[in-house]
């Protein structure tokens, strides 16, 4: 049976012009500085799957994520999702609609909440906003029962944000992201600000959750522990490409990309096997002014002439999609 494609990237690209005002370049002499936070990144999210996205701090996770929902304008590259460019203008109100069907849950909880609302009037907005309830009555009752789903209670609604602990925000964030019947929903780092015991039980309630409606879940994380739980296909990014994709079994048991392997390797080993780790070496390059050629070669040990001057091409190797010059030679 072919799954279906909810949601296809296909040569996303975003470029920050971070220069500096144009009378201090005349001055300074300085010409224009863009950084290349995202480049040329492509692949798909099939329905009911949970698509997710690792890396260090700094490899154009979190851009993707607001491009896909449409937080950012790409520079170039198209976003497709349920088969509709979300940059086509003239199909404003198929768009619309579909803003309904797209969520996001933020990093920081707290931040993503307004603290001058009630939780039942943050949770009722995306409600009254795409008109999902014919009035008032029906309204609270539907945030009564998007709070009893996430494990709250309805008179909860009329708390503050702030009245509530960590993990108890981001359970108001999941249920204001369910309140206008998603099909799809971006978790941007949704633990990572979080207690290890409470960041169980958010991802658990994500995957129950995912099971009952059939979400389809895009993952940003640097935590491969909790990667490893929640995704059906997991992207590895660095320097803003996307450097391996393939399933948690076969990129933790036999990882193709060096900087996979060097990820891997510095895992605390919590089993004492007695194999030796290594630490991550190196730090990643301005990307203002990123490597030549692969911009992973400077910290690779398989480097060589061709690496530092022409960028890898995704192949298919054993399932995985890998994007290196060494694993295509066969280097090791």
């Amino acid at each position: 049976m072919t799954k279906n494609a909810l949601v296809k990237v296909t040569n996303l690209t975003r470029i920050f012009d971070v220069s500096k005002p144009l009378l201090n370049r005349i001055i300074e002499r300085e010409q224009k500085q863009l950084l290349r936070a995202v480049d040329d990144v492509s692949f798909e999210i099939f329905e009911g799957e949970t698509f997710a996205l690792v890396g260090e701090s700094g490899s154009g996770k979190s851009t993707v994520a607001k491009m896909v929902v449409g937080l950012l304008e790409p520079t170039k590259g198209t976003i497709l999702i349920d088969s509709l460019d979300l940059s086509d203008k003239k199909k404003l109100k198929h768009l619309r609609s579909k803003r309904s069907e797209i969520q996001m849950i933020f990093q920081d909880p707290f931040a993503s909440l307004n603290p001058r609302w009630r939780v039942e009037k943050i949770i009722a907005e995306p409600i009254r906003a795409f008109k999902l309830e014919k009035n008032d009555k029906a309204v609270v009752l539907r945030v009564g029962e998007l709070l009893s789903l996430v494990g709250l209670d309805p008179s909860d609604g009329r708390k503050f944000p702030h009245e509530f602990s960590g993990g108890q925000r981001q359970r108001i964030c999941i249920a204001r992201a369910l309140a206008s019947n998603p099909k799809f929903i971006v978790c941007d780092e949704p633990t990572s600000a979080l207690d290890v015991s409470v960041q169980a039980q958010i991802l658990n309630l994500m995957r129950d959750l995912q099971d009952e409606f059939g979400l389809t879940f895009l993952f940003i994380s640097h935590d491969l522990s909790v990667v490893r739980h929640m995704a059906n296909r997991i992207g590895v990014m660095y320097l803003g490409r996307l450097v391996e994709v393939s399933d948690p079994q076969l990129l933790f048991d036999y990882p193709k990309h060096p900087y996979t392997k060097m990820l891997l390797e510095a895992i605390p080993d919590i089993k004492m096997s007695g194999v030796e780790r290594k630490s991550i070496e190196g730090e990643i390059p301005n990307p203002i002014n990123p490597p030549s050629g692969c911009t992973f070669h400077p910290r690779c040990p398989l480097a060589n002439e061709r690496c530092r001057s022409e960028i890898p091409k995704s192949i298919d190797i054993d399932g995985n999609q890998v994007a290196c010059h060494a694993v295509e030679e066969g280097r090791s």
